[in-house]
């Protein structure tokens, strides 16, 4: 039931998107794109993904995980396959959980070693954005640049906060917030060392970077004359609404925010909904080495 109405969702939304742009103007769009760029932008999202691997690498050393770096790059392409690629119930960040779980570590413990991760994730996006929109400010009209930054730093102070949130007793007897008291002790006993935290949102912000490197390279592929900075400002507010779970891989949401954001700087909108559509396709596909690892690790638990 929940896939159909994601699917409903992202139907509606290219619906209501292709009222608005010719869809042959979109196809010529399309058939036009240069392979080469496209190539580079793959291999750049491959790095992304890789380097998010080994940001939860390190932050799994925190908690005394013991599994080697390649464990970690399988189960985060595995994690990506199912968000990108197969509609089922089961998220990237269960199949991570389910994987440090069978390799014989306590549910919670790697429940919250991937919280951590997707949270240490989060800030380097917020951070990225902040900083681009106030070096870049400008870039985009005032209200807009002025609505990114307020929510980066509202997001980043939320952060901070959460370090001094285990110190409030009685919020570990509200339901509603435990599990950010929860969150919080466990953020103060594995990051004693506030440089080390750095290290890991530095890290974060590479990946990101990464991201919107590979959406650069799709860009120049069309010829859609949108300039790196303008990128650095109006991806990751797409890419924090494409994380809310009411399309089928972000399929729709991603696509309908990046028209609109574009629009106000006067971007063709077609060429923004054909890189759009050109980025989807290319997380699917640098999603298919999880497949790869998904199939085998099958084959392995049925031998034995």
């Amino acid at each position: 039931m929940k896939n159909t109405i994601k699917l409903l969702i992202t139907i509606a939304i290219f619906y209501y998107l292709f009222q608005h742009i010719d869809f042959y103007e979109l196809w010529a769009i399309l058939a036009k794109s240069h392979g080469g760029w496209i190539l580079l932008a793959f291999i750049l999202q491959l790095a992304s993904t890789y380097l998010a691997a080994y940001r939860w690498f390190k932050i799994s050393k925190l908690l005394a995980f013991k599994e080697s770096l390649s464990f970690y790059v399988k189960s985060y392409f595995k994690g990506t396959f199912f968000n990108q690629v197969l509609p089922s119930s089961i998220g990237g960040d269960a199949v991570r959980v389910i994987d440090l779980t069978k390799a014989g570590y306590d549910k919670k413990d790697s429940f919250y070693d991937v919280f951590i991760d997707r949270v240490i994730g989060l800030v380097g996006l917020l951070v990225l954005n902040l900083i681009a929109s106030v070096i870049f400010y400008g870039t985009f009209p005032s209200d807009f640049s002025q609505l990114i930054i307020t929510i980066s730093l509202i997001g980043i102070l939320g952060f901070a906060s959460l370090f001094v949130f285990h110190s409030i007793d009685f919020l570990e007897k509200v339901k509603v917030i435990n599990l950010l008291h929860r969150l919080s002790r466990r953020l103060n006993e594995h990051y004693t060392s506030k440089t080390l935290l750095l290290k890991h949102i530095s890290i974060s912000v590479a990946v990101h970077l990464f991201t919107v490197l590979a959406m650069y390279g799709i860009a120049l592929s069309i010829d859609a004359h949108l300039s790196f900075q303008m990128l650095l400002i109006a991806l990751p507010p797409v890419f924090l609404l494409t994380i809310i779970p009411i399309s089928l891989a972000g399929w729709g949401i991603r696509e309908g925010a990046m028209v609109g954001i574009f629009t106000l700087v006067g971007a063709d909108p077609a060429k923004v909904l054909a890189m759009s559509i050109l980025y989807g396709l290319l997380l699917i596909i640098s999603a298919i080495p999880g497949s790869y690892f998904w199939l085998k690790n099958k084959k392995n638990t049925k031998l034995k």
